[in-house]
Parts: structure tokens; sequence; C-alpha cells
């Protein structure tokens, strides 16, 4: 039940926030590997982005990838969510009654990287799909994907079971950091404001949560993006970088320390209300089921 919960909690949020991933995909492809001034601006910021999109894609172009985000939310955020709930109900993250800030990092690490693995697949075609766009707005690789299954065919029939997984090596570090961030502190945070059987708990927990992921996982993400949405050769092998650390070292040096904070703006307004909305469905719906029982 915690997996079901866990899962139904993120899929409510991502029909909020997937407007905003697809404006954040876009910023951090543009001008991938160019420095700065070297590259025509399609997406000046998030509200730009956001109006370009609508008014070249037509407003479903602002809900693309919206069936793999989903199915990503609720298996990986079930999973994700999930086994951090089994851990918080064994006692682990509790030391002398009070939480613990070590063992909820690493409790939310091991929870992300775990949610990770299993979500990978999804997320390579949910950024491949959201990428895609008019010529006159395309940043970044161009696939030709018609959905999600026939991404995932095509990719498996092309690359093999072993291409469906291409770009992990970014999604481990990404989801680990952002869920050691965003679970450790909003199991603190719970515990500094408001009376405990407030539902506003949840909400400013998930408020505080919210600044500390971004901050944490925006690099990550860039780089994560990059590699997923990179093309490849016949032998499924990256033609742009050779792995997380590569991607990471040359964003770096090409485009600066700014160029791993691509799309801090829009980061925010979808990972923000994301967490929020996440987090306070996630804690409302714990609540819901214990009472039920």
């Amino acid at each position: 039940m915690d997996f079901v919960l866990s899962g139904v909690a993120a899929c409510g949020a991502c029909l909020f926030t997937n407007p905003l991933e697809v404006v954040k995909t876009r910023m951090q492809l543009q001008g991938e590997l160019k420095s700065r001034g070297t590259y025509q601006v399609y997406y000046r910021n998030v509200f730009h982005a956001f109006y370009t999109i609508g008014k070249v894609d037509g407003l479903a172009g602002l809900q693309k990838g919206l069936v793999p985000g989903l199915f990503y939310q609720f298996f990986m955020n079930g999973v994700r969510l999930g086994s951090y709930a089994i851990i918080d109900s064994s006692g682990y993250i509790h030391t002398n009654g009070r939480v613990s800030a070590v063992k909820t990092i690493v409790a939310g690490a091991v929870a992300g990287v775990v949610g990770a693995v299993m979500g990978s697949p999804i997320y390579l075609v949910k950024t491949h799909l959201q990428s895609q766009s008019t010529s006159s707005i395309a940043v970044g690789h161009q696939y030709k994907h018609q959905g999600m299954i026939h991404a995932l065919a095509a990719i498996y029939r092309e690359h093999g079971i072993l291409g469906l997984w291409r770009g992990s090596s970014a999604a481990v570090p990404r989801v680990s950091v952002g869920s050691a961030a965003q679970l450790s502190t909003f199991s603190s945070s719970k515990e500094l404001v408001f009376p405990k059987d407030s539902w506003l708990v949840a909400l400013s927990a998930g408020m505080i949560s919210s600044v500390v992921v971004v901050l944490a996982m925006t690099p990550f993400d860039v780089v994560s993006t990059r590699l997923y949405n990179q093309p490849v050769d016949h032998l499924g092998k990256g033609q742009l970088y050779t792995g997380f650390t590569d991607c990471f070292s040359k964003t770096l040096k090409k485009e600066g320390l700014t160029g791993l904070y691509k799309g801090l703006g829009a980061s925010y307004f979808r990972l923000g209300p994301h967490t929020i909305l996440s987090l306070f469905f996630w804690d409302e719906l714990h609540i819901l089921q214990n009472f039920t029982y």
C-alpha cells in the first residue's frame, strides 16, 4: 500500500507540473556545449519559454511526454517513496526519538537509487519526447518518436535491452542526491513547524524541502537530460559524451558554472510545486490510510 500511495501522490503532482518539465528540458538543452553568445536563444526565461512553446507547438506541446511522465512518477516515486516509508516505519531514521539527519540522507539516497534504476527507461523516452519540437524552436538532438510505446520499441529494436538503460549513469546520482536532499529536509522540517496534527506541517516542510532539492539537484539534472537526449551511433554509444563525468566536465568547460544551472528557474517552478504537492499528497494519503484502518 505504501508503494501505491506514493505512486498516486507523485502522479497527482505530475499532472500539474508536466508543462514546466517540458520548459525545463528545452532550456537545459539550449546552447548545448556552446559558449554564451554563439547560439540562438529561443527561450529567454521560464515565462518566455512557456509562451513560445504554447504559440509554436500549441497547448498540446506543453504536455509532451505526459504519459511516460505519469508512468515514471508512479513507478519511480512509488518505489522511492514507498521504500522510504518502509525504512521510516521500521524506526531506522530515528535516534533517541528524534529524526537523524545522517540516517535520513542515507535512507533517502538508497530509496532514490532503487527508484532511478527502475524508472530509467521511461525517463529516457520522456526526455526524447519533451525535447521534440517544431524545427523553428528545436534545441538538442531531435528524435522522431510517435509516442511512449513506439519509442520503447524503437530503442529496444535498435540497441537491445541495455539501450533502454542508456543514461542511467546520470539518473542514479541525480535521483539519489535529489532524494536525499528532499526526504531528509522534509522529515527534519516536519519536526520544526506547526502543530503535529496540522495539514500545514506537510505543506510547509515541502516548501522548505523544494528549495534545497533544486539547488542540490539542478547540475545533476542538466547532465542527466543531456546524456539521455544525446544522439547515439549504431552501437548505441553516445556521440557527445561517454558518461556522467565526461558530460559534467565538458559542460563546465564550454559553458561555465552557469551551464550546469541552466533552467534553474524552470527547475524550481517545476520541482518546487512538484515536491510540495507530492509530499503533501503522500503525507495526507498516509493519514487517510491510517484513519481508515
